[in-house]
């Protein structure tokens, strides 16, 4: 596509995705189509989550007493915290922040809730929004003042070594949540001045859309007990002695939404993969003035068929033309299109349009098989669209040798280049003044046979260096 961001402003609203008219700058609203996306993307992830986490649900409001004990982690976000000043037109005594992330209203309760070491591991996750007054041009779903779909996850560990495969636990978690979504990325340790507020490290899934610049779509952080003492988090041990717990948290956003909307997208619209789609399947009848009624009770059968093997399926009957249906369809990124006619149903067949390919082929709609062939047909599509992504974001990752190749590379080639690093700080500031843009993060930590490609000193790692949002 030409210009992504015009084509991802235009699909939002042509969709139906999201209405970014809402009369406060930065915040929006789901309509019913994207909101079945939504759905459906955080019906993977609480599955997945589920097996191991408990969900949880905490207040929006935060105490300024709460969020200023902290004052790292406060640090990080004082820029950007909405407050709340008056309960009606009562001047409050204390101000009340709208959550900008949950660390200082989840972990004051963790304290009461860890008592002994039999309570831990804890693993909780909550779904919900979150504020932020960004500064910077907003861009909907991607850099915006409320984050509508905010997972966070808050895990509490008794060791170190815990803690630390937690991170691990988290890491795998969401390879095989962005894995279900065919959404390519990379992984990587954030530079210190990068990391999250309190962290002692900050893992971070990365991904490439259309214009080339990274989004940043999961984060996993390693607390240590930086949290656990400012709160006063401990539990007593088998000893009877009182120790700090470990921390982890780790979280997905909006973001999530944008990249399966702007990696699988194409000229024609969305592509959406059949596990997030609203409708995996819309039947279109190809109706003539003859036997028009039997071409749509037949539809309808057909409907009522794969709905009840468990495939979301639109029967679409509007006395409009085929042709205007096609288009709507394409545009909305149903995964697969069936049509029938009468000359279909006399030979026992349907014409099936795959939206990744745009290659339309002939069923048998009689077999004992069908069910199994188009759910066949749609883990297919998954495949395809999947290993598609990331043969592209492959492509748009380069190994450089020089400050002047990783600049050209990331100019012309639109992606990530790979290089050795020394991991000082002011170096790494200096490179990024120097190519425009910013580090990543840190992928292989045992590079010590190599120099840094800015200052020449012995490399301590590889670095991943892009533009970014």
């Amino acid at each position: 596509m030409t210009d992504f961001s015009e084509w991802f402003h235009n699909i939002l609203e042509e969709a139906e995705i999201i209405d970014i008219r809402y009369p406060v700058k930065g915040m929006h609203v789901w309509q019913p189509q994207g909101f079945k996306i939504r759905k459906y993307t955080l019906d993977i992830l609480k599955k997945i989550l589920d097996e191991t986490h408990e969900e949880v649900l905490f207040p929006l409001l935060v105490p300024e007493d709460e969020l200023a004990k902290e004052a790292i982690h406060v640090k990080g976000f004082e820029e950007e915290v909405y407050w709340v000043t008056h309960g009606g037109l009562t001047k409050l005594n204390k101000k009340l922040a709208l959550r900008p992330t949950s660390e200082t209203a989840m972990y004051p309760m963790f304290a009461l809730w860890v008592r002994s070491h039999s309570d831990l591991p804890m693993k909780f996750y909550q779904i919900v929004n979150t504020f932020r007054y960004e500064t910077k041009h907003t861009r909907p779903l991607i850099r915006v003042r409320e984050i509508t779909t905010f997972k966070e996850a808050h895990t509490v560990h008794a060791t170190r070594e815990e803690c630390e495969e937690q991170v691990q636990k988290a890491i795998k978690i969401y390879r095989e949540f962005f894995d279900m979504l065919g959404i390519p990325y990379s992984i990587s340790k954030r530079p210190q001045w990068d990391k999250f507020p309190g962290a002692e490290y900050t893992m971070a899934f990365d991904t490439i859309l259309p214009d080339g610049k990274t989004l940043q779509i999961g984060t996993v952080h390693n607390l240590g007990q930086t949290f656990a003492k400012t709160f006063d988090i401990t539990y007593e041990t088998a000893e009877g002695e009182h120790e700090y717990v470990y921390q982890t948290c780790y979280g997905v956003s909006d973001r999530v939404i944008a990249s399966i909307i702007g990696i699988h997208g194409d000229e024609k619209g969305l592509c959406l993969p059949p596990a997030v789609a609203p409708y995996q399947i819309v039947i279109i009848p190809i109706i003539f003035k003859k036997r028009a009624e039997e071409v749509l009770e037949f539809c309808q059968q057909m409907t009522d068929k794969l709905k009840k093997a468990g495939l979301r399926v639109y029967f679409d009957g509007r006395d409009i033309r085929a042709g205007k249906k096609y288009y709507e369809y394409e545009m909305r990124g149903v995964p697969l299109r069936m049509e029938i006619g009468p000359r279909d149903i006399e030979n026992k067949n349907a014409i099936i349009f795959r939206r990744d390919k745009l290659e339309k082929e002939t069923i048998s709609i009689e077999s004992d098989e069908f069910i199994n062939n188009i759910k066949s047909i749609l883990e297919n599509i998954s495949h395809d669209m999947k290993e598609n992504a990331w043969n592209a974001f492959n492509k748009h990752i380069k190994d450089v040798q020089t400050i002047e190749e990783a600049a050209s590379e990331i100019e012309d080639n639109k992606g990530i280049a790979r290089f050795y690093w020394c991991g000082d700080e002011a170096c790494g500031k200096e490179l990024e003044e120097k190519v425009k843009v910013d580090i990543l993060g840190i992928q292989d930590e045992n590079a010590a046979t190599e120099e840094c490609i800015n200052c020449k000193k012995p490399a301590k790692c590889k670095t991943l260096i892009a533009k970014t949002y």
